[in-house]
């Protein structure tokens, strides 16, 4: 426990200096109010309003498969990529050393030197730890690398604000969206402690334009780069009769983020289950009241956090301060115990679901560049809950009474973190 007292020291020493020109009315503790008829998750109106509140067009007839690990996952983004036949872009927040660090570049590097235009983008704070040995392998081999936002002395402030998302478009036909980072962590099948569970898709159909524009929206900034052409933008005919989709991206900016809203929206109209997954998990007083007014008014709401595996201890400790109040309110709490859980998903009344970078913290709705795909349909959802309970099998789950008898210095640490909850 003493470990964790440097670094909630430092965290608020950093909140208190950070980034100030993001500060809006949040300050004042303000939440949100759903105004207008009731709607239903997944009905018209709902997708109307998604629509309509974060700019995200709807696509129909999109195919999409579920992975699960990285024993599902790496080989299907190896596979996709050396697929590419004319242009592939790949975007990730963490790239490390590795194995599987070795085997995307090599499979980067193949499809260069092929004469596909391949495009990386790496955040430069994530991607700190990548082995330079292959970023010039990538540069010998043709393909076209670039950091996002390096760290300027004279933009200390921004430091804060990253891309944090996690993307695959080959041939602007296929693309893959997810949580997985680049790094040994996530291969296996979260069978021990250093294997990570997480949840990734690949989707074919019109909804990969929304990837690709998530994609060139931080290559355009990071280069100056416009993507454009066939290459880039086919056209995209449906390859199912599947639902609705959208592809929801946000950037930080004053004001309600895209995901922000959307979360609030689709949290507000469930009414029978709501499930979330999130590897970083640290809401504001108005989720908070969210998620505990959804269990009020009779949804089952359950919420799906690491355990004593998690990579970032201070989060985990800055969530657990909302403990009390989301389980006092009818919110029940897994802790993910064989390994660090690091999916964002969430699927509500089985009809709806999100899968994409986005945690359930303030980094990811307003510090950071996110992008979620939104999925409208039952048999998908339907997967993701039934992975969802397997999840919870593998999970403790967290009981009010035995939570309000915890050690008085766990309360203590969690107090500390709480502080710095807007820097999380």
């Amino acid at each position: 426990m003493n470990k964790r007292w440097p670094a909630a020291l430092a965290l608020a020493a950093v909140a208190w200096y950070s980034s100030d020109s993001l500060r809006h009315r949040r300050e004042r503790g303000q939440g949100y109010e759903l105004r207008g008829e009731d709607i239903e998750v997944g009905s018209a109106q709902f997708l109307r309003a998604t629509e309509a509140i974060t700019m995200a067009p709807i696509a129909y007839g999109n195919d999409i498969e579920l992975l699960i690990n990285g024993d599902e996952i790496f080989p299907a983004m190896i596979d996709t990529m050396r697929s590419a036949q004319r242009s592939l872009n790949f975007l990730s927040y963490l790239y490390w050393s590795g194995e599987i660090g070795s085997e995307i570049a090599a499979a980067l590097c193949d499809r260069a030197k092929a004469g596909v235009d391949v495009n990386v983008l790496l955040d430069a704070v994530g991607s700190v730890k990548m082995d330079r040995n292959l970023v010039r392998e990538m540069g010998d081999s043709g393909v076209t690398f670039a950091y996002f936002r390096p760290p300027k002395p004279y933009a200390v402030r921004r430091l804060n604000n990253r891309t944090h998302r996690k993307l695959l478009i080959v041939d602007g036909e296929v693309g893959m969206i997810g949580g997985v980072g680049i790094a040994d962590q996530w291969t296996g099948n979260a069978q021990d402690p250093d294997h990570w569970r997480d949840t990734h898709v690949r989707v074919r159909g019109p909804i990969v334009r929304g990837l690709q524009g998530a994609f060139a929206e931080n290559w355009l900034e990071a280069t100056g780069d416009v993507l454009v052409g066939r290459s880039y933008l086919p056209q995209l005919q449906p390859v199912s009769d599947n639902g609705a989709m959208q592809v929801v991206r946000s950037t930080a900016t004053v004001g309600d983020t895209n995901v922000e809203a959307l979360y609030f929206l689709a949290i507000e109209c469930a009414r029978k289950s709501l499930y979330l997954t999130s590897a970083y998990f640290a809401p504001r007083p108005a989720f908070i009241k969210a998620l505990t007014d959804a269990a009020q008014r009779g949804v089952d709401v359950r919420v799906l956090v690491p355990g004593p595996h998690s990579d970032k201890e201070i989060v985990r400790q800055a969530g657990r301060a909302g403990y009390e109040e989301l389980l006092d309110g009818g919110v029940r709490i897994f802790e993910y115990a064989p390994t660090m859980v690091h999916a964002k998903t969430l699927t509500i009344d089985g009809v709806w679901c999100s899968i994409g970078s986005v945690n359930f913290d303030n980094r990811s709705f307003q510090l950071q560049d996110e992008v979620t795909l939104c999925v409208c349909s039952s048999d998908f959802a339907r997967l993701l809950d039934e992975q969802f309970e397997r999840d919870l099998e593998r999970s403790a789950e967290i009981e009010l009474g035995r939570w309000n008898g915890r050690p008085l210095l766990n309360r203590v640490s969690e107090a500390v973190t709480k502080v710095a909850r807007r820097e999380l």
